[in-house]
């Protein structure tokens, strides 16, 4: 993962710029998977929820509006905004997955990617 890079700033950190954009916005468990050595189409999955659709708006746009601001990428692909269920914004080498709680709970994606480890994202 830290050999891909963009515009000299490794992908990594936009991963981790993500989570502390979805944990400002009161996501709820913020965390990054490293799923990389699984996985052939991306490296990372940042992965939170909101309490309800609008938090999940917020959490999303907020994300989107500060990678943008500290020049990182933009989505290549965003899903689910409509519903506000269960939003991924694609950014190629990282996934963010912004869900409300009930759709969380029932897809529990740390668990199905259980097996890979958590990158420590939280400032100190």
């Amino acid at each position: 993962m830290d050999a891909l890079v963009e515009d000299g700033v490794g992908l990594r950190h936009w991963a981790v710029a993500a989570a502390v954009a979805a944990d400002a916005h009161r996501g709820v468990d913020t965390v990054v998977i490293d799923v990389g050595d699984v996985l052939v189409v991306t490296e990372l999955f940042v992965i939170t929820h909101g309490g309800n659709a609008r938090q999940v708006r917020a959490i999303v746009d907020n994300v989107e509006e500060s990678l943008k601001t500290a020049g990182g990428p933009s989505p290549s692909y965003v899903e689910g905004r409509q519903g506000l269920q269960w939003v991924l914004l694609d950014y190629g080498a990282f996934i963010v997955h912004v869900f409300d709680a009930e759709r969380r709970s029932f897809y529990k994606l740390e668990q199905l990617w259980a097996d890979c480890p958590e990158v420590d994202w939280r400032l100190p």
